[in-house]
């Protein structure tokens, strides 16, 4: 017999999916029309963000038993992590400039030799400053933003890790 995703585990799954393009589409918005250039650590947020993102829809597609929801859901959960720490250094970076230059960097002549800057330049190609406050809402930065976003995807994704060792 065959077991498949609980409807709550898959739910959760689209919701993080939908989080994560809707980001990503403000974020390129945020770009395009409001003309704030995405940084290096930006672009490895928005790389965190298609990974935790890609990984939910196929999650949600697939609908795989309890061993394919933990291991999505450890995957969602790394990523998560991976993008928070990304996002909690740029929030630092952000309030102490002084410590660290982000302008053209290794950071950012590697990123922009990827394949996928070359692919699509416009959402992942680094040409911002790390340092710049151009933008807050509730007085907190996109960095804040960013982190607290990748927190909450990543609780989700424990929370149905955990949801399916406890139904054992």
């Amino acid at each position: 017999m065959v077991s498949h995703t609980k409807p709550e585990a898959r739910t959760i799954f689209l919701l993080i999916f939908i989080g994560c393009a809707s980001l990503v589409s403000y974020a390129l918005y945020l770009q395009l029309v409001k003309n704030l250039l995405p940084c290096p650590l930006c672009v490895v947020q928005r790389i965190a963000y298609w990974s935790v993102g890609l990984t939910a829809l196929l999650a949600f597609i697939h609908s795989p038993g309890v061993i394919g929801r933990r291991i999505y859901s450890g995957l969602v959960a790394c990523f998560a992590v991976a993008g928070a720490v990304v996002a909690l250094r740029h929030a630092w970076l952000v309030r102490y400039p002084e410590a660290f230059e982000c302008g053209v960097s290794p950071e950012e002549e590697f990123l922009n030799a990827l394949p996928l800057a070359q692919w699509w330049p416009g959402m992942f190609e680094a040409n911002g400053d790390c340092a710049d406050v151009t933008w807050q809402f509730a007085s907190l930065t996109l960095p804040d933003w960013s982190a607290i976003f990748f927190m909450l995807f990543g609780g989700l994704a424990i929370h149905v890790l955990l949801a399916v060792r406890n139904r054992r």
